[in-house]
């Protein structure tokens, strides 16, 4: 059975034991989330027809450096760059390449930056040019269910109250919750426990309490929900080949509720869209 434990003399390892961090936690935390966001705000100008996913993760690499940050996903079990790039129809875990962006593309740029040990990890979805309404809808969509997860996050309620906040209002809007991934714990190490699901049931799963760090990271798909890893090990895909979107928030369990460490400074959380 998992339990909690004071992570200011929990080992820096996954030991299976939920970490309940204090003030200084927060504090660092604030500031890897914020570095991280602003990361995430530099590429949005970057993002246009003809700029290839290589560039903007050099461009991810560029501002880690000149903010003395360091990207976790580098070098993170042989991956060797500074970003995840999702196009289209792959779920998570895109590698950057040569690909150029094309008018009406969508796309996830998936960050995680340490700063003085702490991990900000955060994902937003972009727009190339004008897109079709289906992909506007679902990033909308998905936006909303990240949010409403975030809503969810309280003392004494459970894990299973986001992962069910989550799952009703995708279901709802007739799109497809992917269960192959999920968020995880997060501070000094990159994943740890929990996991946080995003789809369940209220009142299951483990209580949230003070002091807790995780991610919060929907995966939505217009189709199904199915995934298909390709054969690089890394990158996941819808298996009927219809869009995905996902955001992403670490954040934190505050004694009257949560705190989002990752969001953007300038407001670029979610791209706008003019009304249909």
């Amino acid at each position: 059975m998992m339990g909690y434990v004071d992570a200011a003399v929990a080992p820096i390892r996954n030991t299976g034991d939920i970490k309940l961090h204090g003030p200084d936690a927060f504090a660092g935390m604030r500031v890897a989330g914020q570095v991280t966001a602003r990361a995430l705000d530099m590429v949005t100008d970057l993002v246009r027809p003809g700029v290839t996913t290589a560039e903007l993760d050099r461009a991810v690499l560029d501002f880690a450096i000149e903010n003395n940050a360091i990207p976790a996903t580098l070098y993170y079990r042989g991956y060797s760059h500074s970003s995840c790039i999702s196009l289209n129809h792959v779920i998570c875990h895109g590698i950057p390449g040569d690909r150029a962006l094309r008018e009406g593309d969508i796309l996830n740029i998936d960050i995680t930056l340490i700063v003085d040990g702490w991990h900000g990890d955060s994902s937003r979805m972009y727009a190339v040019g004008k897109l079709s309404r289906k992909a506007e809808r679902l990033i909308e969509i998905t936006y909303e269910c990240l949010m409403r997860g975030c809503e969810a996050v309280r003392p004494g309620a459970k894990t299973g109250d986001i992962g069910a906040a989550i799952q009703s209002y995708a279901e709802g809007e007739r799109m497809g919750v992917v269960r192959d991934f999920c968020g995880h714990g997060l501070g000094k190490l990159f994943h740890d426990v929990p996991n946080i699901l995003h789809y369940g049931r209220p009142g299951e799963g483990y209580e949230l309490r003070p002091g807790m760090l995780f991610t919060i990271e929907p995966m939505i798909n217009i189709g199904r929900p199915h995934v298909k890893v390709l054969k690089d090990g890394w990158t996941a895909v819808t298996r009927d080949k219809t869009l995905s979107a996902q955001f992403e928030h670490t954040v934190g369990v505050t004694e009257s509720g949560i705190e989002i460490f990752t969001s953007s400074p300038a407001g670029l959380d979610c791209p706008s869209f003019d009304a249909p």
